[in-house]
């Protein structure tokens, strides 16, 4: 995790449909975005959104990817529709940071033929941009596909330090919006008694104003 209050620092290549969504997620979770897209008009739209810095131009480009700082970033993620693109954004972004971790957007077609080339491989066509998020976050917050509109659904590791790490739920005070479901065990419904066990992960959801303000709480 980088050091400069926020968690994660992300580049992501194609800010179209699942790119924005994957960003807008991240964001809402407290993590610093950059999204680099090659539609001028998209890009006119998409800095009224206010949810990462963009980059107008192709990320396949080595000078315009670079505009990303890319020396400076946690992970890449490449989003666009266009396998090979995506494939080659990953491959440039481990030549000039090999610390990166990336992940690509590929297709049924392609399937996991580049599993051990890049860090993760997604299907947004089958999972949504959930499915990006958490190879992007790992396994310390995992978002799960679900069907209630805008309340999120997350699986969260508290993390050791954490404001809510080792106390009970009645002695922390979650943002109205807010619903621990089970215990570390995943054995019965989180009760006023639960303990928040640093390393221990439970379910949790949230309404989407409040997330970041949870995970907070959770992950510090």
């Amino acid at each position: 995790m980088s050091g400069r209050g926020k968690d994660l620092r992300v580049v992501i290549a194609g800010a179209g449909e699942v790119g924005f969504r994957t960003a807008e997620i991240l964001n809402e979770r407290g993590h610093d975005l950059v999204l680099i897209e090659s539609d001028p008009e998209r890009c006119a739209w998409l800095s009224d959104q206010y949810v990462a810095t963009i980059i107008e131009g192709d990320a396949t480009h080595p000078d315009i990817f670079r505009q990303a700082n890319p020396d400076d970033a946690d992970t890449v993620a490449a989003l666009t529709d266009d396998t090979p693109s995506n494939l080659a954004v990953c491959m440039m972004a481990r030549r000039i940071n090999p610390n990166l971790h990336t992940l690509m957007r590929t297709d049924a077609d392609t399937g996991d033929a580049h599993r051990d080339l890049v860090g993760a491989v997604v299907y947004p066509e089958r999972a949504g941009a959930l499915l990006a998020v958490n190879a992007v976050l790992g396994g310390d917050v995992r978002s799960l596909e679900h069907a209630l509109g805008d309340l999120e659904i997350s699986e969260v590791r508290i993390k050791e330090g954490a404001p809510a790490a080792g106390k009970t739920l009645e002695d922390v005070r979650f943002p109205a919006g807010t619903l621990v479901v089970s215990d570390q065990e995943g054995t019965r419904i989180a009760r006023p008694d639960t303990r928040l066990v640093p390393g221990q992960r439970y379910i949790v959801a949230t309404e989407p104003d409040v997330s970041r303000e949870v995970m907070q709480l959770l992950r510090g």
